[in-house]
């Protein structure tokens, strides 16, 4: 799986522990940066980036890394098609993906420590969509509200 990774200034004191997770998992990444703290580096730039490259198909899926990743969650759901969420426990981590067909991981750097990031990082890959009749039903009301967001 491609996997699209973006840190904002706070949120790369967990890059190393996420691309460490992704090549245990033999994923491809797609790295968007940032990887140094010396330069302010605004959450949503890298919401937008890392957006991008899950709609465009460059990736599959995304980890999004702020201070909290409560910013970084709100940021990635303003993009089309985005269906981001902090995430600081497990349960959270795979269900999101198994009922919300969740695409983007937020999470924060001064939350979690680097162990439970790894394990948040690999739940999260290793969930699939149940594709529930229920889900799917949920997910096109999702689908109508960001087109109604979008017309007006």
């Amino acid at each position: 799986m491609q996997v699209a990774v973006a840190f904002d200034h706070r949120g790369v004191h967990l890059r190393e522990t996420v691309l460490a997770a992704l090549a245990e998992l033999d994923h491809g990444v797609v790295d968007l940066g940032t990887d140094t703290d010396a330069v302010r580096v605004d959450y949503p730039d890298k919401a937008a980036e890392l957006g991008a490259a899950v709609t465009d198909g460059r990736a599959e899926r995304g980890v999004l890394v702020c201070g909290s990743g409560v910013g970084a969650a709100v940021a990635a759901c303003k993009v089309r098609g985005i269906r981001a969420a902090i995430c600081h426990d497990v349960y959270s981590a795979h269900q999101g993906v198994e009922h919300d067909d969740m695409n983007v991981l937020c999470l924060g750097s001064e939350i979690v420590g680097p162990s439970l990031a790894a394990d948040l990082v690999r739940t999260f890959l290793a969930a699939r969509f149940d594709g529930g009749e229920r889900y799917v039903a949920r997910l096109d009301k999702v689908r109508r509200m960001e087109e109604g967001m979008l017309n007006g």
